[in-house]
């Protein structure tokens, strides 16, 4: 188990700019809820939370990840308005192979527009390839069915390339997919440039899309 894992969803929150992504808590079931009843985000997502027992449920899997370290969940809020939670933020493991992982993301509808989605993924990509630097780290991953535009704008706006066309895989995946890549620079004598972000590692009170 690595430092990230082990723990009920730690203390470790990322800033970009009046954004403040922090791991989820009990007491953001009702937002949570609210956020889930849109037509349009429910259309991407495959965890249910319409429900205060899913909605509870749904937290329980975001911490899960934690202990596990396996999957990453922040929830995204703005403090220029309040602390409102604005958005979903995960980075997701993939099993033994260290040197990647996936990202995902939800915007809630009430903050769509507002250039939240890829503002917050440069502070997750740079925390993620920050803190599992020494795991070997270098490749992010970010996957999104093919009619899911809005999506793909905010990987191109977060420096996540375009990278190949999936398959459809029905009928979890009906249509084809985008998979974007975000690898790790390399300096000039081939070793890795560590990006670092805004990132706060200290102790604030603590308790996708997964599109594809």
């Amino acid at each position: 188990m690595n430092d990230h894992g082990g723990t009920r969803a730690p203390g470790i929150t990322l800033t970009a700019g009046p954004l403040l992504m922090r791991p989820w808590r009990e007491e953001d079931v009702p937002v949570l809820l609210e956020a889930y009843d849109d037509p349009a985000m429910r259309q991407w997502i495959r965890t249910p939370a319409s429900t205060p027992e899913e909605a509870a449920r749904w937290l329980e899997l975001q911490d899960e990840g934690w202990e596990s370290g396996t999957r990453f969940s922040f929830a995204v809020t703005d403090t220029a308005r309040g602390g409102e939670l604005v958005g979903n933020l995960v980075l997701k493991r993939l099993g033994p192979d260290t040197e990647r992982a996936e990202v995902g993301y939800w915007t809630a509808a009430w903050a769509r527009g507002r250039g939240v989605a890829p503002r917050a993924l440069e502070a997750l990509t740079d925390w993620a390839f920050t803190a599992f630097a020494d795991e070997g780290l270098v490749r992010l991953e970010l996957l999104h069915q093919v009619d899911n535009v809005a999506s793909c704008r905010v990987a191109e706006k977060a420096g996540y390339a375009f990278t190949e066309l999936l398959s459809a895989l029905p009928p979890e995946f009906p249509l084809d997919g985008h998979l974007h890549v975000r690898e790790e620079p390399l300096r000039p004598d081939g070793t890795v440039v560590t990006q670092r972000g805004d990132v706060e590692p200290g102790v604030s009170p603590a308790g996708s899309s997964d599109s594809r």
